[in-house]
C-alpha cells in the first residue's frame, strides 16, 4: 500500500541537521528547491493504494536513485553511507536515528516501479520548469548534439566482464593481505560464464570469512561492486552481454559499443530535452523531437545551433516551416536526397562515411564524374560485399552475385542555396561559435557525472541513468545561476 510521504518527522536530534549541514551543501539546496512529490504522482499507478503493507515512499526511493548517481556508488555502498551521512539522511527526509532500506529494495524499485515510465521527459520537464520559474532560463536558442556512452560490457562478454571485476577485487586484497592468495580456489579453465560466476562467488566467500580483510573500505567497495554485477547478470536468464548496445562511429577508424543521448541545451547550459537511443542511431533524425520536446517544456525556440549532422534536407525544411533559424553548416554529402531504393542509408558525420541500414560503415569513397557535364559529380561509397552477402537485410539492397556494393550521392544540391548563403554571414558565424557550450556540457556529463560508461545493461537501464544524470546536472546549473543572481 502506498502512503504519502510526510515531511521530515520530529526528532530529538533534528537540530543536528541545522548545525552540521551547511546552507551551501548541494543536497540541502536541492531538497529546499524541489518538491519531489511529483514523483509520487507519476508512480502511484505502480502501487496498490488501499491494502497491503505500507511500501517505502517512491519519493524517498527516487532520492536514493539520485544519490547513487551523484556519488557513483553501488547499491550496497549507497545504503551503507546513508546510515551515517547526515546530509544523505536529511535529503532522504529521515531523522538522524532512522533506519535505512535494504539495498535489494532499490533494485526492485528500478525494475518494477520505473518500467513503462518516461523518466527522462518527466525529469527534464521538471528542471526546465524550475529554471523558468526562477528566471534563469531566458534565451530562445538551443544547441543540439549527441554524446555517446560506452556499454558497461564494452565489447566484452558477460564472462569477461565478471572476470575483470573479480581480478580487480583480488588485486585490492593482495595490496593488504597477499597471503590470502593461497586460500583462493583454482581459476576456471574454460570460457563458461557459469564457472566464472562460481569461481568469483567462491573468492568472495573466502574474503568474507576473513573479518579483518572484508571490513577494509577499499575491499568492501570492490566486493559490493562485484556482487551487483553478478546480480545483474543472474537476473537475465538469456543474458549475453548488453543486449541493446549497438556499434556507433566517432571517426572512420574509431567505433564504440553502446548508446547515444541526443541533447538540446539552452544558451544558459540547461538541458531542455534529451532522447536516449542505441549507439548506431543517426543524430540527424532526432532534431525535430528535441525541438518539440523543448517547446513542450515551455521554452520558446527561434534558433537552433548544431554541427553538420543536422543540416539534412528534411531538417532544413522542418525548421523553415516552424519559422526558425538552423545554424548548421552544410555538408556536401548530407544535404542531398536519397535514392528511393536505398532508403535507410544515413550519413555519419564523425566518420565522414555512410552507414547502411544494417549498421555497417562504408569502407571507402571516391568521386564519380558524370558523362553529362551539366550534372553535378557524385560521391560513391563502397561497402564490404562479404558482409552484404550474408546480411539479413540484403533483399532489395544487395543484388545476388554482385562483386561490389556501392551507394552514390550527388556532391552538391541546388536546393540549399539559402542555407549556403546564410552560413557565409557574420550572424551565422557568431551563432556557430556558441556550439562549444554543448561540447563542454557533454564533457561534464561524461567526466563529472559518470556518463562515459553505462552503469547497467540494456536500454531501460541506460534511460534511467541518463534521466538521473541530466536531472542532477541541470539542478547543479540552476542552483549556480540562482546563486549568481
Amino acid at each position: 500500500m502506498l502512503e504519502r510521504q510526510p515531511s521530515l518527522p520530529l526528532s530529538a536530534h533534528d537540530e543536528l541537521y541545522e548545525m552540521l549541514i551547511p546552507e551551501d551543501n548541494f543536497l540541502r539546496q536541492m531538497k529546499e528547491l524541489v518538491d519531489f512529490h511529483f514523483i509520487e504522482d507519476e508512480l502511484k499507478d505502480k502501487y496498490c493504494l488501499d491494502n497491503g503493507r505500507n511500501a517505502e515512499s517512491p519519493v524517498r526511493m527516487f532520492k536514493y536513485l539520485l544519490l547513487k548517481q551523484i556519488y557513483d556508488l553501488s547499491d550496497a555502498d549507497l545504503v551503507e553511507r546513508a546510515r551515517y551521512d547526515l546530509s544523505f539522511k536529511y535529503f532522504l527526509d529521515l531523522v538522524p536515528e532512522a533506519s535505512v532500506i535494504h539495498s535489494s529494495s532499490l533494485t526492485k524499485f528500478r525494475r518494477l516501479r520505473l518500467q513503462d515510465k518516461d523518466l527522462m521527459d518527466m525529469l527534464v520537464e521538471k528542471t526546465v520548469a524550475l529554471a523558468l520559474e526562477h528566471d534563469v532560463l531566458k534565451s530562445n536558442s538551443i544547441i543540439v548534439d549527441a554524446t555517446h556512452t560506452t556499454s558497461r560490457f564494452h565489447a566484452k562478454t558477460a564472462r569477461e566482464y565478471v572476470q575483470e571485476k573479480s581480478k580487480l577485487l583480488r588485486k585490492t586484497v593482495y595490496k593488504h593481505h597477499e597471503s590470502l592468495k593461497e586460500k583462493f580456489p583454482a581459476k576456471p579453465t574454460t570460457d563458461s560464464l557459469e564457472e566464472e560466476l562460481t569461481y568469483t562467488n567462491a573468492v568472495i566467500n573466502v574474503i568474507e570469512k576473513e573479518e579483518h580483510v572484508k571490513q577494509l573500505p577499499a575491499v568492501k567497495e570492490k566486493i559490493n561492486m562485484v556482487k551487483e554485477v553478478i546480480e545483474d547478470i543472474e537476473e537475465e536468464a538469456d543474458y549475453g552481454g548488453d543486449p541493446d548496445a549497438r556499434k556507433g562511429y566517432k571517426a572512420a577508424d574509431y567505433s564504440f559499443l553502446g548508446y547515444k543521448t541526443h541533447i538540446a541545451m539552452s544558451d544558459e547550459r540547461i538541458i531542455t530535452a534529451a532522447v536516449v537511443t542505441s549507439g548506431e542511431k543517426s543524430d540527424t533524425n532526432y532534431l525535430s523531437e528535441l525541438i518539440e520536446n523543448t517547446e513542450k517544456n515551455g521554452v520558446v525556440v527561434d534558433t537552433v545551433i548544431g554541427d553538420t549532422a543536422y543540416s539534412s534536407k528534411n531538417n532544413l525544411n522542418y525548421v523553415q516551416d516552424k519559422g526558425m533559424q538552423l545554424v548548421s553548416p552544410l555538408h556536401p554529402v548530407i544535404t542531398n536526397g536519397k535514392r528511393g531504393e536505398d532508403k535507410g542509408f544515413e550519413f555519419n558525420k564523425d566518420a565522414d562515411m555512410y552507414v547502411c541500414p544494417a549498421g555497417h560503415l562504408a569502407t571507402k569513397k571516391a568521386i564519380k564524374k558524370r558523362q553529362d557535364t551539366s550534372k553535378n559529380a557524385q560521391l560513391k561509397y563502397y561497402f564490404d560485399v562479404e558482409k552484404c552477402k550474408v546480411c539479413p537485410l540484403r533483399a532489395g539492397c544487395y543484388k545476388e552475385g554482385a562483386k561490389t556494393k556501392t551507394y552514390s550521392v550527388t556532391v552538391k544540391s541546388t536546393e540549399h542555396l539559402a542555407q549556403e548563403s546564410f552560413q557565409e554571414t557574420e550572424e551565422f558565424k557568431r551563432l556557430a561559435r556558441e556550439r562549444y557550450k554543448i561540447e563542454a556540457k557533454n564533457s561534464e556529463l561524461k567526466y563529472r557525472h559518470g556518463f562515459k560508461n553505462a552503469n547497467s545493461s540494456g536500454l531501460f537501464g541506460m534511460k534511467i541513468q541518463g534521466a538521473a544524470t541530466i536531472f542532477v546536472a541541470n539542478m547543479k546549473r540552476i542552483i549556480k545561476l540562482m546563486n549568481e543572481n
